[in-house]
């Protein structure tokens, strides 16, 4: 019998109960070591492990095969896999250019098969690839090929996955997807930019690495980029699409605070809006944006402890979360 939504929302409504709260979050500031930290994830669900990153990968494998069981159509969610599609593409091109494959670097779930993509590179067969990404491999590998620039190469690939990032949100006919995936590309975008600005760049390089996407005022960033960092960076501020501006009066205290501004900006969004619907796919979307905050939630703290940062070091740089 076929799923519907109004299932796989109570099955979620249900799931979301075992994401971890600002009390959990506060209980694993407390500790002191990895060991405890592990104990404390284990009670709370996650799977026994000897150390943090293979916790985090087994509970994420946990999360999609969850989903994949009780999505009436798993390809909602294709507009974030195609992320790992192209992080897996990047890694082949570079595996083959170097000839020596690094299988252990691909992510998973994906939307192509990584032999499919080995296969393309391989042989310099792109037309097999999905459209929207075989142009773009092309050039990357003839970028890395002749030119030897790993940077423009992922940028060209980057741009693609941004691209139709923004092709399937509409897709979904979802406000808030749509809206998400926009400011997921804004802030991208500013990234880019950001970090152009304080390197010899050219305008075609701008051109190639950033992403056309509403209200991004593409021409302007360049501009303001190719004159240097401080300048780029008084521009930005005057911006208020997106809350542009208060992005950046983060990002002049630091750049961990921007980072943080950003994400917790999505969370938000998505608190706001997948919390509150009953119907669609979005109450489904929003589970999966909770367990990926709670993951880089979890990093933070376990890398905390690595290093005997202070506390309160740990706690500026926490993001904001879903449970």
């Amino acid at each position: 019998m076929a799923l519907s939504y109004e299932y796989s929302i109570g099955s979620v409504r249900a799931k979301e109960k075992s994401l971890l709260t600002s009390a959990d979050v506060d209980q694993m500031l407390s500790y002191n070591s990895e060991s405890e930290l592990l104990r404390f994830l284990l009670d709370k669900g996650y799977p026994d492990s000897s150390n943090i990153d293979d916790a985090i990968s087994a509970h994420t494998k946990d999360v999609w095969d969850y989903l994949k069981s009780v999505a009436p159509d798993f390809e909602i969610f294709n507009v974030f896999l195609i992320q790992n599609d192209t992080h897996n593409l990047k890694v082949i091109l570079k595996s083959i250019m170097s000839d020596k494959m690094h299988d252990e670097l691909l992510l998973s779930p994906v939307t192509i098969d990584t032999e499919l993509i080995k296969k393309a590179v391989e042989h310099k067969k792109f037309d097999i690839l999905p459209e929207w990404l075989s142009s773009a491999a092309k050039e990357a590998y003839d970028i890395l090929a002749h030119k030897i620039d790993a940077r423009e190469s992922d940028a060209v690939i980057d741009k693609a996955v941004m691209e139709q990032m923004i092709v399937l949100s509409k897709e979904l006919d979802s406000i808030f997807i749509e809206d998400y995936i926009n400011t997921v590309v804004f802030y991208n975008n500013i990234k880019i930019a950001l970090r152009s600005s304080r390197s010899d760049v050219s305008a075609d390089f701008l051109e190639k690495a950033l992403c056309d996407v509403k209200e991004f005022r593409k021409s302007s960033v360049i501009a303001a980029a190719l004159k240097g960092f401080d300048y780029l960076l008084d521009e930005l501020g005057k911006y208020s699409e997106y809350e542009c501006g208060k992005a950046i009066e983060q990002f002049k205290k630091s750049p961990i605070a921007f980072e943080r501004f950003v994400d917790d900006k999505l969370t938000v969004m998505a608190k706001e809006s997948c919390k509150r619907l009953s119907e669609g796919a979005d109450p489904l979307i929003g589970y999966y944006l909770g367990n990926e905050v709670e993951k880089k939630v979890i990093h933070i703290i376990s890398s905390g402890l690595k290093t005997n940062a202070d506390k309160e070091i740990i706690r500026e740089r926490l993001r904001e979360i879903y449970g």
